[in-house]
Protein backbone atom coordinates (compact mmCIF):
# COMPACT_ATOMS: atom_id res chain seq x y z
CA UNK A 1 0.00 0.00 0.00
CA UNK A 2 1.35 3.48 -1.25
CA UNK A 3 0.09 6.57 0.49
CA UNK A 4 1.04 10.38 -0.10
CA UNK A 5 0.54 12.84 2.32
CA UNK A 6 1.18 17.08 1.31
CA UNK A 7 1.91 18.14 4.54
CA UNK A 8 3.07 17.66 8.05
CA UNK A 9 -0.91 17.19 9.60
CA UNK A 10 -1.41 15.41 6.93
CA UNK A 11 1.66 13.28 8.30
CA UNK A 12 0.22 13.62 12.08
CA UNK A 13 -3.23 12.86 10.64
CA UNK A 14 -2.36 9.49 9.02
CA UNK A 15 -0.38 8.74 12.27
CA UNK A 16 -3.69 9.92 14.42
CA UNK A 17 -6.18 7.19 12.09
CA UNK A 18 -3.57 4.63 12.61
CA UNK A 19 -3.47 5.50 16.62
CA UNK A 20 -7.27 5.35 16.77
CA UNK A 21 -7.12 1.60 15.24
CA UNK A 22 -4.70 0.54 17.43
CA UNK A 23 -5.19 -2.38 20.37
CA UNK A 24 -1.85 -2.48 21.60
CA UNK A 25 0.19 -5.47 20.64
CA UNK A 26 1.20 -3.60 17.19
CA UNK A 27 4.46 -2.98 16.07
CA UNK A 28 5.84 0.04 13.24
CA UNK A 29 8.91 -0.01 11.59
CA UNK A 30 9.82 3.50 10.33
CA UNK A 31 12.60 3.71 7.61
CA UNK A 32 13.87 6.99 5.95
CA UNK A 33 15.90 9.88 5.79
CA UNK A 34 16.52 12.41 8.14
CA UNK A 35 13.35 14.53 8.21
CA UNK A 36 11.68 12.13 5.88
CA UNK A 37 9.05 12.44 8.97
CA UNK A 38 8.97 9.16 10.95
CA UNK A 39 8.97 11.43 14.32
CA UNK A 40 5.93 13.12 12.32
CA UNK A 41 4.10 10.57 12.12
CA UNK A 42 4.61 9.28 15.48
CA UNK A 43 3.59 12.33 16.91
CA UNK A 44 0.17 11.89 15.33
CA UNK A 45 -0.19 8.41 16.56
CA UNK A 46 0.22 9.56 19.96
CA UNK A 47 -2.87 11.60 19.40
CA UNK A 48 -5.06 8.95 18.37
CA UNK A 49 -4.01 7.12 21.19
CA UNK A 50 -5.45 9.66 23.50
CA UNK A 51 -1.76 11.02 24.67
CA UNK A 52 -1.74 14.80 25.19
CA UNK A 53 2.30 15.11 26.01
CA UNK A 54 4.47 16.73 23.33
CA UNK A 55 5.78 13.51 21.69
CA UNK A 56 9.66 14.09 20.67
CA UNK A 57 12.18 12.23 19.13
CA UNK A 58 14.28 9.90 21.56
CA UNK A 59 17.52 10.23 19.33
CA UNK A 60 19.69 11.21 22.51
CA UNK A 61 17.35 9.19 25.21
CA UNK A 62 17.14 5.97 22.41
CA UNK A 63 13.70 5.71 23.81
CA UNK A 64 10.54 7.05 25.65
CA UNK A 65 7.28 6.32 26.66
CA UNK A 66 3.88 7.67 27.02
CA UNK A 67 0.70 6.64 28.46
CA UNK A 68 -2.50 6.52 25.88
CA UNK A 69 -6.18 5.43 26.08
CA UNK A 70 -7.66 2.28 27.72
CA UNK A 71 -4.01 1.53 29.59
CA UNK A 72 -1.75 1.27 26.12
CA UNK A 73 1.49 2.75 26.18
CA UNK A 74 3.43 4.11 23.28
CA UNK A 75 6.70 2.69 23.44
CA UNK A 76 8.92 4.61 20.58
CA UNK A 77 12.87 3.83 19.70
CA UNK A 78 15.07 5.70 17.43
CA UNK A 79 18.39 3.78 17.40
CA UNK A 80 19.74 5.77 14.85
CA UNK A 81 22.77 6.75 17.12
CA UNK A 82 23.18 2.76 17.96
CA UNK A 83 25.57 0.55 16.27
CA UNK A 84 25.20 -2.36 18.27
CA UNK A 85 22.03 -3.36 20.43
CA UNK A 86 23.53 -4.41 23.49
CA UNK A 87 20.98 -4.29 26.47
CA UNK A 88 18.49 -2.87 24.06
CA UNK A 89 18.08 -5.96 22.28
CA UNK A 90 16.31 -7.28 25.29
CA UNK A 91 14.31 -4.41 26.13
CA UNK A 92 12.40 -4.24 22.75
CA UNK A 93 12.05 -7.95 22.54
CA UNK A 94 10.17 -7.56 26.00
CA UNK A 95 8.26 -4.08 24.52
CA UNK A 96 6.81 -5.62 21.22
CA UNK A 97 5.77 -9.12 23.48
CA UNK A 98 3.56 -6.72 25.83
CA UNK A 99 -0.11 -6.77 24.37
CA UNK A 100 -0.62 -3.50 26.48
CA UNK A 101 2.39 -1.66 24.14
CA UNK A 102 2.21 -0.10 20.92
CA UNK A 103 6.11 0.08 19.83
CA UNK A 104 7.48 1.98 17.24
CA UNK A 105 11.21 1.90 16.39
CA UNK A 106 12.87 4.07 13.58
CA UNK A 107 16.53 3.51 12.32
CA UNK A 108 15.71 -0.19 12.78
CA UNK A 109 18.84 -2.13 11.47
CA UNK A 110 20.76 -2.77 14.68
CA UNK A 111 17.43 -5.03 15.94
CA UNK A 112 15.87 -5.95 13.38
CA UNK A 113 16.89 -9.54 14.20
CA UNK A 114 14.67 -8.89 17.36
CA UNK A 115 11.92 -7.43 15.88
CA UNK A 116 8.35 -9.93 15.36
CA UNK A 117 7.61 -10.51 12.19
CA UNK A 118 4.11 -9.21 12.48
CA UNK A 119 4.82 -5.65 12.34
CA UNK A 120 4.01 -2.56 10.11
CA UNK A 121 7.02 -1.28 8.07
CA UNK A 122 6.50 2.27 6.82
CA UNK A 123 9.31 3.52 4.20
CA UNK A 124 8.87 7.50 4.04
CA UNK A 125 10.59 8.95 0.96
CA UNK A 126 10.41 13.10 0.26
CA UNK A 127 9.32 13.36 -3.49
CA UNK A 128 9.31 17.32 -2.83
CA UNK A 129 10.20 19.91 0.41
CA UNK A 130 6.22 18.92 1.88
CA UNK A 131 5.28 15.67 0.14
CA UNK A 132 5.97 12.49 1.54
CA UNK A 133 5.46 9.04 -0.10
CA UNK A 134 4.28 6.31 2.71
CA UNK A 135 4.78 2.93 1.24
CA UNK A 136 3.41 0.19 4.31
CA UNK A 137 4.09 -3.47 3.77
CA UNK A 138 2.69 -5.77 6.41
CA UNK A 139 4.48 -8.98 8.09
CA UNK A 140 1.91 -10.89 9.54
CA UNK A 141 -2.28 -10.99 10.32
CA UNK A 142 -2.53 -8.34 12.89
CA UNK A 143 -0.58 -5.89 10.57
CA UNK A 144 -2.48 -6.85 7.77
CA UNK A 145 -5.77 -6.14 9.33
CA UNK A 146 -4.74 -2.77 10.71
CA UNK A 147 -3.57 -1.67 6.63
CA UNK A 148 -6.82 -3.25 5.70
CA UNK A 149 -8.88 -0.85 7.89
CA UNK A 150 -6.51 1.61 6.67
CA UNK A 151 -8.36 1.53 3.65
Amino acid sequence: MIITVFSDEQMKGFGARCGALVRGGEVFELAGDVGAGKTTFTKGLARGLGIDEDVQSPTFMISRTYDGRDDIRLVHYDFYRLTDAGIMADEIKEATSDPKSVVVVEWSEVVAKVLPADRVRMTIRATDEDAREITLTAGGERSHELLGALV
